[in-house]
């Protein structure tokens, strides 16, 4: 067994795609038109036949609900690997990223949280 996907719900899949790839560098593993919405999924560049992430659209009104508490609480819909945290938060701090802080070691690794601009806390870590 293995995970192949893994979701983040989106309020608006066109902003998702643009803010994942253009920010975040992952690429376009799939965007198929599903009637009113895509199944749209990016992957790593580095690895295009691995775990894909669906940014999957907040069309169930109780999804909406979660994904705001989950923001409310500071707690992050999901987690990405970095080689190099702070020039990553560098980077991405030049492009308008919106960060909860700044990297922080928290026993073997360290870590930083920021909004997504879809409705999101994302976190990147970086094992020490």
């Amino acid at each position: 067994m293995k995970i192949q996907l893994s979701t983040v719900m989106v309020q608006n899949q066109q902003k998702a795609l643009e803010f994942y790839t253009k920010v975040l560098g992952f690429i376009v593993k799939h965007d198929i038109p599903m009637g009113e919405y895509r199944w749209l999924t990016v992957v790593s560049p580095d690895n295009e036949d691995g775990t894909e992430l669906v940014l999957e659209p907040m069309a169930f009104a109780p999804a909406q609900v979660y994904q705001k508490a989950l923001f409310d609480a500071g707690i992050p819909a999901n987690a990405f690997v970095v080689a190099d945290i702070e020039a990553e938060y560098k980077r991405m701090e030049s492009l308008g990223v919106v960060f909860k802080g700044q990297p922080a070691a928290f026993g073997p690794v360290t870590l930083v949280r920021f909004e997504d601009t879809c409705g999101n806390l994302i976190q990147i870590f970086q094992v020490n």
